[in-house]
């Protein structure tokens, strides 16, 4: 404990004799820590913003539309359109294990959607009540989706999506639940609006520009044969590729196209683009690293310049020391301790300098673009780390140098 004091205090005298260059040298490393945690807390806020966005179109999704055949097979040629059926989802659920939901999508804006003057031409979607899981379709309170009686029996149900609800009726506050509105010349009873969400990936429509029927009334009501699109979830993990496999195998079966042929059947993994945003991020992030730690390792060479001078200027002291018994160990760890608590001193500042500036970057009108910068664990982790290495370097090789002084040489100068 003794050794401790000592140390400090000596740290403290140095200190005083080297005023700017330490306030310089502190400066440094401080600003070094805030590059490293702003910028890092920035890549962390704008990567979870950008994945919640995305998760808008739905968690581990994978969307089959219909295609074109590039192959030949079972004696028929190349060329052939593939559309996809209603009845097509029922088969793949029945024969592949691996997929625990799916539903169709019908889509038509053959009619548009009135309640009173106010009227909208948007995407008529008819689905499964799985739907609402697929693509987090969530009504908000008070209201529900669509559920199997309303499948069963095609009942004229709809949930609208929250900007056409703004759209056709002005009170904002008003419950709608239970009102009815004309889709086309029928009427529709609303059964709730969409929960508003953020949603940055889309195909046809946004969800909030949509409103959703039965997948039975939508094909009861507008006649069609196929359906734009079938949506399934896997479990998860390997599965999604052999599901994937087992999608052309089945569907390749019924309509006579060879289950190699990837052009048959149009696929969205929406599970691979995650994968891709998340290598984006890291190379995203490790750039910002980089940028920061430029800017840290020069405070460290500030460091290092210092204690340079400070071994220089105390050479007859070391010189001393030596000769009543101080070991070579004692002088680099004496100088090491000096070096690393200055390291920490501008690191500690620099931290509470980086919260004061992520909290204030909260309250910047631009969250709903690029997120809000979080000092995670990760960032935490990265930055100690980073301030660990810079201290070490900066405090081994100018006490390796006081620890290899000859006593003799010391105490002659």
């Amino acid at each position: 404990m003794w050794r401790m004091r000592r140390a400090l205090r000596e740290l403290w005298e140095d200190v005083r004799a080297q005023k700017l260059r330490t306030a310089f040298t502190l400066l440094g490393i401080a600003w070094g820590t805030v590059a490293v945690v702003v910028l890092l807390a920035f890549g962390t806020g704008l990567e979870r913003h950008t994945i919640k966005r995305f998760h808008g179109l739905g968690d581990r999704i994978v969307i089959l539309f219909g295609g074109e055949t590039t192959k030949p097979f079972a004696g028929f040629g190349d060329g052939r359109s593939v559309r996809l059926r209603e009845a097509d989802a029922h088969l793949l659920l029945d024969q592949i294990p691996e997929i625990v939901l799916i539903s169709p999508e019908y889509g038509s804006r053959s009619v548009p959607v009135r309640k009173g003057r106010s009227v909208t031409n948007p995407n008529i979607t008819g689905v499964w009540p799985s739907y609402t899981y697929l693509r987090n379709v969530i009504p908000d309170v008070g209201g529900r989706f669509i559920n199997d009686a309303d499948l069963d029996q095609r009942r004229r149900v709809i949930v609208l999506g929250d900007r056409i609800r703004e759209l056709l009726f002005e009170n904002v506050e008003e419950d709608v639940v239970g009102r009815q509105v004309m889709v086309g010349n029928t009427p529709f009873t609303v059964i709730g609006v969409m929960r508003p969400k953020q949603q940055s990936s889309s195909y046809n429509s946004r969800d909030r520009d949509r409103v959703f029927i039965p997948a039975s009334t939508h094909r009861a009501m507008f006649g069609q044969r196929f359906v734009n699109n079938i949506i399934y979830r896997t479990s998860g993990g390997a599965a999604t590729q052999v599901a994937e496999r087992k999608v052309f195998e089945v569907l390749g079966r019924k309509y006579r196209f060879d289950p190699t042929d990837n052009d048959a059947i149009g696929v969205w993994d929406t599970s691979e683009f995650e994968k891709m945003f998340s290598y984006l991020f890291l190379a995203f992030n490790l750039f910002f690293l980089i940028v920061g730690s430029f800017t840290l390792t020069v405070g460290g060479i500030g460091v290092a310049n210092i204690m340079y001078i400070v071994v220089k200027e105390r050479t007859k002291e070391i010189g001393i020391k030596r000769s009543v018994g101080a070991t070579g160990r004692d002088i680099l760890h004496q100088f090491f301790f000096e070096s690393t608590v200055i390291v920490m001193i501008g690191a500690v500042t620099g931290f509470l300098l980086s919260i004061g500036i992520v909290r204030l970057m909260a309250y910047i009108p631009i969250r709903e673009f690029v997120g809000v910068p979080v000092i995670s664990s990760y960032v935490a982790a990265v930055t100690m780390g980073l301030l660990m290495f810079v201290a070490v370097l900066a405090g081994f090789f100018p006490a390796k140098r006081a620890a290899a002084l000859d006593p003799v040489e010391c105490l002659r100068q």
